[in-house]
C-alpha cells in the first residue's frame, strides 16, 4: 500500500475530489486507448520483477515493480477497464465523476466475469496491491518528450467496514494521468466482453492492440511480428513470441477479428480484420447468452 500520510491530508484530498459511487447494472466494457497501444503490464502469470524500459521514437515508458508484489499484470488491468467503463457510463448519463471511487469487490468481479468466492476476493485484493505498488513513468500525453509523468495505477485503496467490522466495500483513488485520458471521449474504446474470457496474457494484449488499430476498418490492419514483440514488453525472446502468435492465429482466438500471417522480404507479418457483425450474435451477447456457433 502507499506510504501513510497524515489523516487530515487524506481527508482533505477526499473532500476535494468528491466521491463517485459505482453504477450497478450491465455496463459496456470500455478500455483506455493508451493502455491498449503500449507495454504497461506484465503478460505473465508468474511474478515479474524485471522492469519494462520501452522507447520508440518520441515515446518512452518505464514500469517498475517491487519484489513483495511484483508488476501489475494484464489481468490486474481489468480493474482499470471496470473503472473506465464506470466513468464513461456516468459521464454519458450526465453524472459527475471523480478519481475517488467507492464500490464493492462483488461489482468488480461480476463485471470482469470472475467468480465471487473467497479466493476471488483475495485475488482481487492482490491485484489492487500490484496496481498500487507498480510505478509508471512516461512521456505519453506530455508536451515535451523529456517531460515525464510518474504515477501508480492506483494512488491508494482501502477496505471499508462498519462499526461492527462488517465489510462495506472498497475505496480507491485513480491517478490523474489515467483519469484525464478517460474523461476525454477520444481516448476510450468499447471492447468485446468476451475479452474477459481470454486466459492467455499474450492473447489479451494482442486483442487490445488489434482492437485499437484494426477497429472496424474494412481493410483491417497489419503489424510486423518483430514490431509487435517490441511493443509487447514481453520477456520471451522473439522466436518464442512468434511461435505463440502463430498459435493464436491458428486458434483464431481473438473475439471479433480474423487473423492471418504472411511473409515478405524475409519478415513475418500479422494481418487482422474485423468480422462482419451478426445481429443475432449481438443481441445474444447483450442478453448475456452464449452466441450460436454457425461454423460447419
Amino acid at each position: 500500500m502507499a506510504m501513510a500520510r497524515p489523516l487530515a491530508h487524506r481527508s482533505a484530498e477526499r473532500a476535494q475530489l468528491g466521491l463517485f459511487r459505482s453504477i450497478s447494472g450491465d455496463l459496456a466494457a470500455r478500455d483506455a486507448q493508451d493502455l491498449m497501444s503500449w507495454p504497461f503490464f506484465s503478460l505473465a502469470k508468474r511474478k515479474r520483477i524485471a522492469p519494462i524500459d520501452f522507447r520508440m521514437g518520441e515515446t518512452w515508458i518505464s514500469v517498475e515493480a517491487v519484489p513483495e508484489h511484483g508488476m501489475a499484470t494484464i489481468w490486474d488491468a481489468d480493474v482499470l477497464i471496470w473503472a473506465a467503463s464506470q466513468i464513461v457510463e456516468a459521464r454519458d448519463a450526465g453524472r459527475s465523476t471523480s478519481r475517488l471511487m467507492m464500490t464493492t469487490p462483488h461489482e468488480i468481479l461480476a463485471f470482469t466475469g470472475r467468480g465471487t468466492g473467497r479466493d476471488h476476493y483475495d485475488r482481487l485484493k492482490a491485484a489492487l496491491d500490484r496496481l498500487q505498488s507498480t510505478t509508471v513513468a512516461t512521456s505519453i500525453r506530455q508536451q515535451h518528450q523529456r517531460r515525464r509523468h510518474r504515477f501508480s495505477w492506483i494512488n491508494e485503496w482501502r477496505e471499508l467496514v462498519d462499526g461492527r467490522g462488517r465489510p462495506l466495500g472498497i475505496e480507491l483513488i485513480l491517478p490523474d494521468w489515467f483519469y484525464a485520458g478517460i474523461v476525454d471521449r477520444a481516448l476510450v474504446l468499447t471492447i468485446d466482453r468476451a475479452y474477459f474470457d481470454l486466459t492467455g496474457g499474450l492473447e489479451r494484449w494482442l486483442y487490445r492492440i488489434v482492437r485499437k488499430h484494426g477497429g472496424h476498418q474494412p481493410g483491417g490492419w497489419s503489424f510486423d511480428i518483430a514490431h509487435l514483440h517490441l511493443k509487447s514488453g514481453a520477456l520471451s525472446p522473439l522466436k518464442q513470441f512468434a511461435f505463440d502468435v502463430r498459435g493464436i492465429v491458428q486458434r483464431q482466438a481473438l473475439p471479433g477479428y480474423s487473423l492471418s500471417l504472411d511473409h515478405a522480404f524475409g519478415r513475418e507479418r500479422l494481418n487482422f480484420v474485423a468480422k462482419p457483425v451478426d445481429a443475432l450474435d449481438r443481441a445474444m451477447r447483450r442478453l448475456k447468452l452464449k452466441p450460436v456457433d454457425n461454423r460447419p
